[in-house]
């Protein structure tokens, strides 16, 4: 049976060597599923492959979109499903890498069927956004679909706005459009998550924050600040470089938040996984081996 590798975990713990080591061993590709390195323009902030890291195993959906495109889970789940059967002719098995819950969500459960956003829907919202702020979208999400409204964070701009569309474009509460009923795969699935001692893997982080700025954070921020309204820049590491070039933090202010925030971020991450009784925990080291002993 044809078999689906999940790598994935807390950002900052070693997954992209993992799945190349993994991919190398089974002569298969890699499908990325961190929903920032799809875009260019922005590898050192997402932390993407490096050229080295491409050329060592076939990478698909790494930096494959505009910044000013839009893109979510559910396009996601329908182009890795286009791809998987491509992947299948050529062996049994393919890897794919990455922290984005929903993206890995999508492709192992499935997402509920939505409708299409219209352009004048979109624009219309986004327009809102800029005009008046998150908050009033958040108010009118209140309005439009209060069950919803009360367990989404607030403070997470693409996900207000895509509740917010759906309820305008369906004329129906979002919430009532969800089922949470996992789709049926036609291949097997094993999932990995990787992780290490908390104290170990907030220091990973940290170092390579301080990598990342070494290597040019700042400039490639600079380079994409007038794009800053855009949501595919609404991630750590260029709201915080935002915020250093309009004066609002020092430099070494703003480092020290990407540091914070992307901790905060990776035990959100473990949060959401501990909750996923078909995950096995396994350290970087143990994840080849026990991945090829699953198959």
């Amino acid at each position: 049976m044809k078999t689906l590798i999940v790598i994935t975990g807390p950002t900052g713990v070693g997954k992209t060597a993992t799945a190349i080591e993994l991919a190398q061993r089974l002569h298969c590709d890699i499908i990325n599923a961190d929903s920032r390195q799809i875009y260019r323009g922005i590898p050192i902030c997402t932390a993407a492959p490096t050229p080295e890291e491409l050329a060592a195993a076939h990478h698909h959906f790494v930096a494959v979109k505009d910044l000013d495109e839009s893109y979510s889970a559910a396009q996601f789940e329908s182009d890795v499903m286009q791809l998987l059967p491509v992947l299948w002719q050529r062996g049994d098995c393919a890897v794919m890498c990455g922290g984005s819950m929903l993206y890995v969500d999508a492709v192992c459960r499935g997402i509920d069927q939505l409708p299409d956003i219209s352009p004048e829907v979109r624009t219309a919202v986004k327009h809102k956004l800029q005009l008046e702020g998150l908050d009033s979208l958040v108010a009118e999400l209140q309005e439009l679909d209060p069950q919803y409204a009360a367990t989404v964070d607030r403070k997470n701009t693409s996900r207000v706005c895509h509740a917010v569309e759906i309820c305008r474009q369906a004329g129906v509460p979002y919430s009532t459009l969800r089922t949470g009923q996992a789709k049926q795969r036609d291949f097997n699935i094993i999932k990995l998550a990787l992780n290490i001692e908390r104290e170990q893997l907030f220091d990973r982080i940290n170092r390579r924050v301080d990598r990342m700025v070494e290597a040019g954070l700042e400039e490639e921020a600079r380079s994409v600040y007038h794009l800053r309204h855009l949501n595919s820049l609404n991630t750590v590491g260029m709201k915080e470089m935002f915020a250093m070039i309009d004066g609002t933090m020092d430099r070494n202010t703003a480092i020290e938040r990407i540091k914070k925030n992307t901790r905060v971020y990776a035990k959100k991450q473990l949060t959401w996984y501990r909750r996923d009784p078909s995950i096995t925990w396994v350290t970087p080291d143990e994840a080849v081996t026990t991945a090829i002993n699953s198959i």
